[in-house]
C-alpha cells in the first residue's frame, strides 16, 4: 500500500460549487477510484487560502497503469470537465502539473 497527497488550489468564488459536487459525487466516479485501487480517499479544504489537499491509499500493484485506466473513462473525463474549471495549479506546480504531488514526511499508524 502506498499513501498518497496532492495539492492545489481552489478559486474563490467555485468553493461553494465544489463542496455541492463533492457532498454528491457521481457513483460512477466512486467505483471508478475504487475499481483503480484507491481507498481511504478524503479532499480537505484550508480556507482562507483555499488550498484543496487530497489524501488517499493506492493498494493496487501499478499506480501508472490505474491512473491511465482512471484517466481514460468517459464518466472521469466528464466529472474533470466539470470540477478542474474549480480548480487552479499552484504556482510551484511543474509544466503540466495540475494536482501538485506532496512528500510525506512522517506517519502514524
Amino acid at each position: 500500500m502506498q499513501r498518497k497527497a496532492w495539492m492545489i488550489r481552489l478559486k474563490p468564488e467555485k468553493i461553494a460549487e465544489y463542496k455541492a459536487l463533492h457532498a454528491q459525487a457521481w457513483s460512477a466516479i466512486l467505483n471508478q477510484i475504487s475499481a483503480c485501487n484507491i481507498c481511504n480517499y478524503s479532499i480537505y479544504l484550508r480556507e482562507p487560502e483555499n488550498l484543496l489537499v487530497g489524501i488517499f491509499e493506492y493498494h493496487g500493484a501499478d499506480y501508472e497503469a490505474d491512473m491511465a485506466k482512471m484517466a481514460a473513462d468517459p464518466e472521469t473525463r466528464r466529472w474533470w470537465a466539470v470540477t478542474d474549471p474549480c480548480q487552479t495549479p499552484l504556482e510551484s506546480a511543474a509544466p503540466g502539473e495540475w494536482w501538485a504531488p506532496m512528500q510525506e514526511v512522517f506517519h502514524h499508524d
